[in-house]
């Protein structure tokens, strides 16, 4: 007996409203965390996002892939037997609630209606009857007639049929739970946790990939991406599962004939599309279509999207410039593929470079800084200290032409992301190429800016850098730098503190940048004197940075400077990127000069058994809402007493404006149907 009463209460809290209503509230939670929290992302990037200490939390949470979750999958599956238990429970009263009449209601129970009314009537009970009949039949109303002792009931009903409402919105919930259960992988969460699948990592060859690690083209449900350069072929689908993948295998290779891309005057992209080949593994049929943005094509069950595209492996063609002290002085040749590493053995280095993507057109924000506020000497090292190079703040998107992104490792292991562009930009009236550094995917690009002389070129820089930076002729720059500005007539002495000023200032610029420079005048210079020594040592290095570029072109065999107004800028902006170098992190600059472009698209394919049951059950619940809103219940009760007396009642299933309107005119249209005669 007692077990009996626990499932009949487990049963009606199954079937209670109050308990779906709260799984509904955790499944909209749910859904605004699956929105806030970008969803089947790789793990690191969510341990970039949210740290050490809250990624784990997250992770055992579920939050990641919030759709795909066993708690969520579980509510789900609750809310599927709630719903059918409330179903269940109420089918029986409100079917028996839609057929029946009430025509055994109480003349106490009509009276106690919000809209009742009595009055008298003068005609025969019979003939009342029909009248009142054909009246209620003639406003729509269904009518059951019971004769009693006191009198005739008239029961009249409309718009019962709004109770299929009630049913049409459980029965979409039902359908659009079990949808998302269908497309919830289920069978391969059950796989995992039974260990007959288990999660790979990307960074190797599909061929190497284990069965263990792919799933069947009998796979039911699936949500993954194809890449495919152009020219190529792929049949099988990444799919990103917890901190690795698992290969999906297709029952259709897709080939790339072409990669087609058109951009808005502002660069953007204005419309992608791929021209694919999709031939059936089965049965050798092709099919030729174009996939565009918000255009899918179904094959085979399984519906493709054009999603992004990509790079495909294009080979760019770079420069490497040295920037060691002391390094090699000419420029070298290298190539690399996009998505493969070089070996940089050449030249003393043991690096790799890693190239990541390739981007022919795209736009950058090359906005200037804002106005300095204080333009003393001083200030402006205070602002280089520390700085490293420096990005834009401000908004100016341009396009900017190509860049490539790329990761330089040393033989420790450790890397620094680059990104370079191959064309000169044009800020602040002077042109200038633009190679940005930074320590983690997290954090933004810090930019230098290479100027680029008169020919448009960087060599110059290249050049000054150079000589500026090679301790063993410092003393010739600072021997030539105190001739020049001292003149003939000055003292050996005086001429030699200033050769041996310039050295020192050439050595701390030469260590460390305006960083050297600024902490020993912080530590040697008082505070009021500190501007005016700032003045001194730029002026220094600008008249040193002069002699550099001469004694450069004199190495290069290059005909002497005439002294410009143009130079004095390009040797400002020399000596911000020499300080910026310093903090630039390796041991070459590569300038892409060339590059043969590869494109790839990145198609999304699905297969989602769910989806036509949940396109079903938002059918239903958009026309169940609607019954239950806007198709309204009436019952109108009409009894004729023997005595000469009526009573008119109306009950409605909502109360609004026009329920009293209705019953004064249902009221006073009986009252002059049941007493013909005028009255005195």
């Amino acid at each position: 007996m007692r077990h009996r009463s626990t499932l009949r209460a487990v049963y009606e809290l199954l079937s209670s409203m109050r308990f779906a209503i709260s799984l509904l509230t955790l499944l909209g939670v749910a859904s605004i965390i699956g929105t806030v929290v970008k969803q089947n992302e790789p793990y690191n990037n969510y341990l970039n996002q949210f740290g050490p200490f809250w990624f784990p939390v997250f992770e055992k949470l579920g939050l990641y892939s919030v759709y795909n979750s066993f708690w969520f999958l579980t509510i789900l599956g609750f809310l599927v037997l709630s719903t059918s238990a409330c179903i269940l429970r109420q089918t029986r009263p409100m079917l028996r609630d839609m057929r029946g009449f009430r025509e055994h209601a109480r003349e106490a129970s009509l009276s106690s209606f919000a809209h009742h009314a009595r009055f008298a009537h003068g005609l025969p009970a019979a003939q009342a009857k029909d009248a009142v009949q054909a009246y209620l039949l003639n406003n729509g109303f269904s009518t059951r007639v019971n004769v009693r002792e006191d009198g005739i009931l008239l029961a009249a009903k409309q718009g019962s049929w709004t109770r299929i409402g009630y049913f049409l919105a459980h029965g979409a919930i039902v359908l659009i739970c079990v949808g998302g259960l269908l497309d919830g992988n289920l069978p391969l969460k059950i796989q995992m946790a039974l260990g007959g699948k288990q999660v790979t990592t990307g960074n190797q060859l599909i061929s190497r990939i284990p069965d263990s690690s792919r799933l069947g083209v009998d796979n039911w449900s699936f949500r993954g991406n194809v890449f495919i350069p152009e020219g190529k072929s792929a049949n099988t689908a990444v799919l990103n599962v917890q901190d690795g993948i698992l290969l999906q295998d297709l029952p259709f290779t897709v080939s790339l004939r072409k990669f087609h891309l058109e951009h808005y005057e502002s660069g953007m992209p204005k419309r992608f599309a791929s021209d694919i080949i999709i031939t059936e593994n089965a049965t050798g049929k092709s099919v030729e279509k174009t996939i565009e943005v918000n255009k899918p094509f179904e094959f085979a069950g399984v519906m493709m999207y054009q999603a992004s595209f990509e790079d495909g492996g294009s080979r760019l063609h770079l420069r490497g410039h040295d920037l060691r002290a002391g390094g090699a002085p000419r420029p070298f040749a290298t190539e690399a593929v996009v998505g493969e590493a070089v070996a940089l053995k050449d030249a003393g280095l043991n690096h790799t470079l890693e190239l990541g993507s390739f981007r022919a057109f795209n736009i950058e924000n090359m906005a200037a800084d804002k106005p300095e506020t204080d333009t003393g000497n001083f200030a402006r090292l205070e602002k280089h200290l520390g700085s490293g190079a420096r990005s834009p703040t401000a908004k100016d998107m341009q396009n900017v032409g190509p860049s490539i992104q790329f990761k330089l490792r040393d033989a420790a292991g450790q890397a620094r992301e680059y990104q370079n562009f191959m064309q000169p930009i044009l800020q602040d009236g002077a042109w200038y190429l633009l190679t940005g550094m930074r320590d983690s995917p997290s954090a933004p690009f810090r930019f230098m800016r290479i100027p680029m002389d008169d020919d448009g070129r960087p060599d110059s820089w290249f050049a000054i850098r150079r000589v500026m930076l090679d301790a063993t002729r410092h003393p010739e720059i600072a021997r030539r730098f105190a001739a020049a500005a001292l003149g003939a007539d000055t003292s050996p002495d005086v001429r030699a503190r200033m050769q041996e000023t310039t050295a020192r200032t050439l050595e701390l610029f030469a260590r460390g940048g305006f960083e050297s420079l600024g902490k020993f005048i912080e530590s040697t210079i008082p505070e009021a004197e500190r501007d005016k020594a700032a003045d001194v040592f730029i002026k220094i290095l600008e008249g040193s940075a002069w002699e550099a570029w001469k004694m450069a072109r004199a190495d290069a065999g290059l005909p002497a400077l005439v002294p410009a107004a143009q130079h004095s800028r390009l040797l400002r902006d020399t000596l911000n990127a020499t300080n910026d170098s310093l903090h630039y992190g390796a041991p070459v600059y590569f300038q892409p000069v060339g590059f043969d472009e590869v494109r790839a698209t990145v198609l999304q394919v699905t297969r989602s058994p769910g989806k036509p049951i949940v396109y079903l059950g938002s059918l239903l619940l958009v026309l169940g809402v609607f019954a239950m809103l806007y198709v309204r219940e009436r019952r109108l009760f009409v009894l004729i007493k023997d005595t000469g007396e009526a009573l008119v009642a109306l009950s409605s299933n909502r109360k609004s404006i026009d329920v009293e309107e209705r019953f004064r005119r249902h009221r006073d249209d009986l009252t002059t149907l049941l007493n013909p005669s005028p009255r005195s």
